[in-house]
């Protein structure tokens, strides 16, 4: 068995491991412009600045903010999702497939069409404002609302994956385990907390790890609908570091920024885990 499983570990190892250790050796260099882009060694120069970085932290509050709510809402709407999508009524194949649709788009299409969607003044909200007497909304204008907008966008998108996911934890619920509930008198709320909610925990840890780690490192939604603005007021780490490497060529900066984002989103995700396995002990009313 552990030979078969050899060939699936050194891939991984070559795609995962192998950039990590490259991150690691360039985030121990200079290596930018002002190097004539040739790696200098700089006694850990670029740990200290990451460190004392204040758009680095403050880039990674907001990237944890946008992970967090966007998260947070899809798993809530995604459970709602599945468990419409796993009853039985006409149609129901046809919406499965609608269903999808928003997460088979490309990211910089449905991106582009939010950031229409939300324009000034030509977008269909400010028109249905202004038809109302409403004055302009300004969303993407505006640093304290602007990031609401770039989290509707990653709801729309992602929900459908996290519904996915959830929906084949429903599947794999036997129907015997309600009915013998529902004969000791039992309604439908005693069945979704005492059955539904204990069997589906693996797969709602599941999609809530994965949609941590591609929300926490979301770049091309930002990109395209915001650029990171205004002020830098919805700049993720991702789009931090390729902003460092792109626009500044200081690529060891660049890998470093991109080793602290890793640090951070194994914490994240420890922590997220550790919860989850409290969340296994507790018992819930009906």
């Amino acid at each position: 068995m552990i030979a078969l499983l050899l060939p699936a570990a050194f891939l991984l190892a070559f795609v995962f491991v192998g950039p990590l250790l490259h991150y690691g050796w360039l985030s121990g260099h200079a290596d930018s412009v002002l190097t004539g882009l040739l790696p200098v060694p700089n006694q850990g120069a670029n740990w200290w600045r990451l460190a004392s970085d204040e758009r680095f932290w403050q880039d990674a509050a907001q990237t944890l903010r946008f992970a967090g709510v966007s998260v947070g809402a899809e798993l809530i709407l995604a459970l709602g999702i599945a468990l419409l999508l796993d009853q039985r009524w006409r149609g129901r194949g046809a919406v499965r497939a609608m269903v999808l649709i928003p997460w088979a788009l490309p990211t910089t299409v449905m991106a582009l069409g939010w950031r229409w969607i939300f324009n000034t003044p030509y977008g269909p909200l400010n028109q249905g404002a202004a038809l109302m007497g409403f004055p302009d909304l300004n969303i993407l204008a505006n640093p304290a609302i602007t990031w609401m907008a770039t989290v509707v966008g990653d709801v729309w998108k992602t929900t459908p994956f996290a519904a996915l996911i959830l929906l084949a934890g429903l599947q794999t619920i036997p129907d015997d385990l309600y009915e013998a509930l529902r004969l000791e008198g039992a309604n439908s709320r005693t069945c979704f907390l005492r059955i539904t909610l204990p069997l589906l925990r693996p797969y709602i840890a599941l999609a809530l790890l994965f949609r941590l780690a591609q929300a926490f490192g979301v770049f091309d939604l930002i990109q395209v609908m915001t650029g990171g603005g205004p002020a830098s007021s919805t700049e993720s780490l991702a789009l931090y570091a390729y902003l460092n490497a792109m626009r500044f060529l200081d690529f060891g900066y660049s890998a470093t920024v991109m080793l602290g984002s890793f640090l951070l989103l194994l914490l994240l995700c420890g922590g997220s885990w550790w919860l989850l396995t409290r969340l296994q002990r507790w018992r819930w009313g009906a």
